[in-house]
């Protein structure tokens, strides 16, 4: 098995993508966190002490999307057209669903940026809430499609 992230003699190294084609690469991902329905009422009815925890979260996802290469070691620094995060409420948990869409033209995918920007906004939403709810569960965190490259499309069957 020719592994693409070790050279000739085992050592570490980032993929050569320079030959690649410029393509629109696009993907989403998505999360979710478990929090109690005091923390849940807290950020619905905006008494959060720390501030408007999800439009936080929704900062703190696209700066996590936009530092993706100085966090995973071997991912390419990108430069990213599109961050876009969505926050949905849900009652019957009680928690939330952050899902994030990464997009550019370029020579390799986004679908690092897209994990990347749900794991920071939801631990956003835990830092923002652990005063009240330290028992809170996030994940799981999963790619949820992509489009673009040589590997083609992928779409989470549900």
């Amino acid at each position: 098995m020719n592994l693409t992230h070790l050279d000739e003699n085992d050592r570490p190294k980032m993929v050569d993508v320079s030959i690649k084609d410029d393509t629109t690469r696009v993907a989403t991902a998505s999360g979710t966190i478990t929090v109690t329905q005091e923390a849940y009422d807290a950020v619905v009815e905006n008494r959060a002490k720390k501030g408007p925890v999800l439009q936080t979260a929704v900062i703190a996802a696209i700066q996590g999307a936009k530092k993706t290469s100085e966090l995973i070691p071997m991912c390419h620094p990108l430069m990213l057209t599109s961050v876009k995060i969505d926050v949905a409420e849900l009652p019957e948990l009680p928690g939330f669903k952050l899902s994030a869409t990464a997009k550019l033209v370029g020579k390799t995918g986004v679908e690092m940026e897209a994990l990347t920007a749900v794991s920071t906004g939801l631990l956003t939403i835990y830092d923002m809430l652990k005063a009240i709810d330290k028992g809170m569960v996030i994940g799981p965190i999963q790619l949820e499609e992509k489009s673009g490259g040589k590997s083609g499309d992928f779409r989470r069957a549900n």
